[in-house]
């Protein structure tokens, strides 16, 4: 016995097969993998992505019925950018009867996969995946489980399932035209790396476009990418002054990052808007309280949470069936830094 519930695509002994050993050290590799040589394990391990197996954590017990938690994937647990979302999520489960269980992905696609081959292990009732970019691998495991799932990191065209959240293209641009109503021409724009965050490259994207209507050239020099942290955000001002480009106004597509430059520039007893305007991306309490407040985009971090809750409820109990994208906009708060 193999520990495969009746039924399931893709059982242990088609693990064996590709990897031409015997079921028993199929399940040895994966339960104990230090029992077994590096070569069948690296062969074991190969044949699961192959075959795109998902080992059933909860064999012998009622491992053909579904839990009562829900996989959330976030990108880091130590950004508090998103412990908002997660407080929303919790609330609406806990009050249905269900347990939320948190994986973080490290921004990596391959670490979010190895999140949901875990979750779909432990037979979940449904995902709650905050990036909207995934590996073939994990499509397919998701595919093959036919459990809901909601992505909420960003709007997207293609959904897997549900998509519940704000377009960070849109916010982006949002900004940088109102930037630009301000009669600000040469703003700058600093964002996190783009490859591996495709929210970064959304809101690029957005920046870029406002420019192009507004009949402005995209100049290389006022656009940085930076690692996260407030230093991050000092760093990139000294390079974006420096660079030639001379801007009047940087967009920071990161609230910490305009912070790190807001906090450096009454350091330096720059006057903010009168030496450069920042404006920032988030609504962190912080940025109210500067001097000058920072000029934001209020997005619904909570109610994403909430909403992506509830209509993965509303599929799990039958309620709803079929796509669903819930667009939950958002807001620019003006502030006296721009």
């Amino acid at each position: 016995m193999d520990g495969d519930p009746p039924g399931a695509a893709v059982r242990m002994r088609d693990v064996a097969r590709v990897a031409e050993v015997s079921t028993m050290t199929v399940s040895r590799a994966l339960k104990h993998p230090e029992r077994v040589s590096p070569e069948v394990r690296a062969r074991v391990e190969q044949a699961v992505r192959e075959v795109g197996y998902v080992p059933n954590r909860l064999a012998g017990s009622l491992s053909s019925s579904r839990s009562n938690v829900i996989g959330l994937v976030v990108p880091s647990i130590d950004n508090s950018l998103f412990a908002s979302t997660i407080q929303g999520i919790s609330d609406v489960l806990r009050r249905h009867g269900h347990e939320l269980m948190i994986a973080s992905s490290g921004y990596g696609a391959e670490a979010e996969e190895a999140a949901i081959r875990a979750f779909l292990g432990q037979r979940v009732a449904g995902l709650i995946l905050h990036d909207t970019t995934h590996t073939p691998e994990a499509v397919a495991m998701i595919r093959r489980a036919g459990i809901p799932v909601v992505e909420n990191g960003t709007l997207t065209r293609q959904p897997l399932d549900m998509v519940v959240s704000y377009s960070n293209h849109d916010a982006a641009m949002a900004m940088t035209r109102h930037l630009l109503r301000l009669r600000y021409r040469r703003i700058g724009f600093v964002t996190l790396p783009l490859a591996a965050n495709g929210r970064s490259r959304d809101r690029r994207r957005g920046y870029a476009a406002a420019l192009e209507e507004a009949g402005l050239p995209f100049d290389p020099r006022l656009v940085l990418e930076v690692p996260p942290g407030l230093a991050a955000g000092v760093e990139a001002l000294d390079r974006l002054l420096a660079a030639g480009g001379d801007p009047d106004a940087i967009f920071f597509a990161g609230d910490v990052l305009a912070i790190g430059a807001a906090l450096e520039c009454t350091r330096r007893g720059w006057p903010v808007p009168g030496r450069v305007a920042i404006a920032a991306f988030d609504n962190i309490d912080l940025l109210g309280h500067l001097v000058p407040p920072v000029t934001t985009l209020r997005l619904p971090r909570h109610e994403i949470g909430r909403r992506s809750a509830e209509v993965l409820l509303d599929r799990i109990e039958g309620r709803a069936a079929g796509p669903l994208t819930v667009d939950l906009r958002f807001e620019i708060i003006h502030r006296g830094s721009t």
